[in-house]
């Protein structure tokens, strides 16, 4: 007699008889609500599944292609739009890779019944090869290799695989954003304008290179709780505090006080696909960072749509006749559009979007916490105004979370609000782009004075400046080049009271000293007028700065 299992984790129930078979319910997948509620963008009015837009892939292998792939089903869930060795062709048959075809199944997966988060996107996927013949050189070829595809128009890349420090030639290597892939995605972000999104570091002996990047993003991965994604998994490595960060500092955690984790993602057991089509239960921050890459893609194709409306002119017609054109209108508190520029493609303004939309503490319902929808918790079940990145200034991110979980309907909702430049009073949220000069402030005076109690969410991104030491003066880097790290100019950000200048609280202000990023989660201590400040800290390379912004306020009724 065969026993039948049944067993319920997470809200998704399990069956075996012989052989498991995964039930599900679309809510309960990591895409849904219990996850990063990206499914519902798929859905009407919203309709965004990622169309003509670009991510990338870089792994050791590489998914499957049809056509030229044998091992890859007749009928293929995933379809990349090209795949690569290196910076070449990939060769059929060589180089596919379960994992790789997991990881962007989770992007562009079009079964309707284990959809990918975009679904719609072009994915160029580019196998690094063997590691018997290939390094770091090798792999930041990889990467420059697909930031330059689709006509040099790849919006975010997933790393879901990295470097040991033990393969670093670097006598002592630590983790000190001084390796050369770490370096070489830090130039590419800036070169090619492209986001890399990295999965964070695990467990002892893991793939710490290139986590200690400042331009990208690292991912930690999150577990179910009562059936939602919302606890740090015990697996990752980024403990706070005690003797193992100590014995782990500069060896699997950034050297010095910088952080590494930018956001949490689900990871624990989601579904992907294998070449065959096969449903697998995958865990790790391998299959969480994919989340990221992929919601860029749908906010991206959001993004596009409003700048092709916002360039079109406008025509005033009476009758039949056209009686006078004008430009399209560019902003200003009550207008019927917003500002859209090309700014909405930088992957500066991707990563304040993502970062401060981020869930970290349950709204009540009243709307004082920003609606958020899920209250992230740490190894120690502490959530993010337990840590002292909510206490001290000078610490910008959470050690374990980050900003807190990807919430991809929240960040599209913070990017829907638009861009808005600072020579106005701006609303309530918004994002903006723009450079700042050494030695001087731009303030942001909120339009509509802020609601006592409610929490302000803001974000300051920039970019640590590295550049090619390119001996052949081709623009590109070749294997047995390098790179030049230039440093990172110190930026801090401020809630102020508008009229006196003075912070709101000491918890309103972001001034971490080894960071690109600032960041301020903190409630209005009384309701009134306040604004804005990005300060030019420090200079360090270049007399100017350039920075995106994102904002998210609760405006008094």
């Amino acid at each position: 007699m065969v026993k039948k299992l049944v067993w319920v984790t997470g809200g998704i129930c399990l069956a075996a008889v012989g052989l498991a078979r995964p039930v599900w319910t679309q809510e309960s997948l990591s895409i849904g609500v219990a996850g990063i509620d990206a499914q519902r963008l798929h859905e009407l009015p919203y309709n965004l599944i990622g169309r003509k837009i670009a991510i990338g892939q870089v792994e050791i292998g590489r998914p499957g292609k049809f056509g030229l792939d044998k091992a890859v089903s007749k009928q293929p869930a995933i379809a990349p739009a090209g795949v690569f060795l290196r910076n070449g062709a990939a060769k059929a048959n060589t180089n596919i890779d379960p994992h790789a075809q997991n990881v962007a199944s989770i992007m562009i997966s079009d079964r309707k019944t284990l959809a990918g988060i975009a679904p719609g996107a072009r994915l160029y996927s580019t196998a690094v090869g063997s590691v018997k013949y290939a390094g770091q050189p090798e792999e930041c070829l990889s990467a420059q290799s697909t930031a330059n595809r689709n006509s040099g128009d790849v919006r975010a890349i997933n790393f879901s695989f990295g470097e040991t420090l033990e393969r670093d030639p670097r006598p002592e290597a630590r983790l000190d954003g001084n390796s050369l892939l770490t370096r070489c995605l830090d130039w590419s972000s800036r070169v090619h304008d492209v986001l890399y999104v990295i999965a964070g570091n695990q467990g002892k002996g893991g793939i710490p290179i290139p986590t200690d990047n400042y331009n990208g993003m690292n991912i930690a991965f999150s577990s179910r709780q009562d059936g939602i994604f919302r606890k740090v998994d015990v697996t990752n490595l980024s403990a706070a505090g005690g003797g193992v960060k100590g014995r782990l500092r500069g060896r699997e955690m950034n050297l010095g006080t910088r952080q590494s984790i930018s956001l949490v993602a689900p990871g624990n057991r989601v579904y992907a696909l294998n070449p065959d089509a096969k449903v697998k239960e995958v865990t790790g921050t391998s299959f969480a960072a994919p989340h990221v890459t992929a919601t860029v893609a749908l906010l991206q194709e959001y993004g596009d749509k409003q700048i092709k409306m916002a360039s079109a002119p406008i025509s005033l017609e009476k009758g039949d006749k056209t009686i006078a054109s004008r430009p399209p209108f560019q902003g200003g508190l009550g207008g019927s559009t917003r500002n859209w520029s090309l700014d909405a493609r930088r992957h500066q303004v991707m990563k304040a979007v993502l970062l401060n939309s981020a869930d970290k503490v349950q709204d009540a319902g009243d709307g004082l916490r920003l609606g958020m929808s899920k209250t992230i918790i740490d190894k120690q079940n502490r959530n993010w105004v337990d840590s002292d990145a909510y206490r001290q200034p000078k610490v910008s991110l959470n050690s374990e979370i980050g900003a807190g979980q990807l919430n991809a309907f929240r960040a599209y909702e913070q990017f829907k609000a638009g861009q808005w430049q600072s020579w106005q009073p701006v609303p309530a949220m918004g994002w903006n782009y723009r450079q700042l000069k050494a030695n001087s402030a731009e303030d942001y005076v909120l339009a509509a004075p802020l609601k006592q109690g409610s929490y302000v969410a803001i974000t300051l991104v920039w970019e640590r400046l590295v550049e090619l030491r390119d001996k052949n003066q081709n623009g590109s880097f070749d294997v047995g080049e390098d790179f030049r790290d230039r440093g990172l100019n110190n930026l801090d950000l401020y809630l102020l009271n508008a009229d006196s200048n003075a912070a709101a609280s000491n918890i309103c202000t972001s001034t971490s000293e080894v960071d690109s990023i600032e960041h301020i989660f903190c409630p209005v201590p009384t309701t009134g007028s306040y604004k804005i400040r990005v300060q030019f800290r420090q200079q360090v390379n270049q007399p100017s700065q350039p920075y995106a912004i994102a904002w998210w306020t609760v405006p008094a009724q």
